[in-house]
């Protein structure tokens, strides 16, 4: 199949290794389905960090483990034995945190996070985008994006004394706004890096269907060369990018 006249080809493949161009592998040139990429595990995990990077990062965030990831994670998933896309299908995985907290993660639950403590439970997902936990959820667009096993989860105010979380009114507003005042942004990199690779070691968790135990300061798995081999891919070195 030739490359489309309006894509370099070459850039896109970044440092990644040469492969034939195929639109099933990168993207539709019309339309806005979902595209191919995010089902090649050259490029991409499939949905675990395609919805995970989101929500595991939220989940991370109400949890106080921004900054590190899980001791142990286990999992399975089914895979296709043909055809180009080769990433995961439906999947269920386990991570365990350092505190004991347990994360579960599928893609048969539905689209959100759900926190489950001691007085009951909470699920949060996308909704309406001024919604705080002090809201009832009569004001929701989506009744679901914001429910609880007990109303008084969210109609009660938190404390002052209670844990306040940071507010941001703009994501892109307060990342300028740190531009200027060097003050931490509600998103820095780091709590990025950590939510993604959570995400990927859930997915190696599923490729080797087998329990992995992990160090978040060290970053590697503990006494498993199978599983440290998964944390780097193959790339193009030298690369040089032609269209720069």
């Amino acid at each position: 199949m030739p490359v489309p006249r309006t894509l370099n080809y070459d850039m896109w493949l970044g440092s990644t290794p040469v492969v034939a161009y195929t639109e099933k592998r990168v993207h539709p040139q019309k339309g806005y389905d979902r595209p191919g990429w995010l089902r090649c595990e050259q490029f991409g995990a499939g949905m675990i960090t395609g919805w995970g990077a989101h929500h595991i990062d939220s989940a991370h965030w109400a949890m106080g483990t921004e900054l590190t990831g899980p001791i142990e994670v286990s999992g399975h998933a089914e895979f296709p034995n043909k055809g180009l896309w080769d990433v995961h299908g439906p999947f269920r995985t386990e991570g365990v945190y350092g505190d004991g907290v347990r994360m579960i993660v599928s893609g048969d639950f539905p689209n959100g996070i759900k926190f489950i403590g001691s007085e009951g439970w909470i699920f949060v997902s996308r909704g309406n985008e001024s919604v705080t936990a002090s809201d009832p959820v009569s004001r929701l667009k989506d009744p679901q994006a914001l429910a609880a096993s007990d109303p008084k989860i969210i109609t009660s105010a938190i404390g002052p004394n209670e844990i306040h979380l940071y507010e941001s009114a703009s994501h892109h507003g307060n990342w300028l706004e740190c531009i200027k005042s060097r003050k931490e942004p509600i998103a820095p990199v780091e709590v990025a890096h950590r939510a993604c690779s959570t995400c990927l070691i859930h997915h190696m968790a599923m490729k080797l269907n087998r329990k992995l135990s992990w160090d978040p300061v060290a970053e590697r798995f503990k006494n498993d060369d199978q599983a440290n081999a998964l944390r780097s891919r193959p790339q193009r070195a030298p690369y040089v990018c032609r269209g720069c």
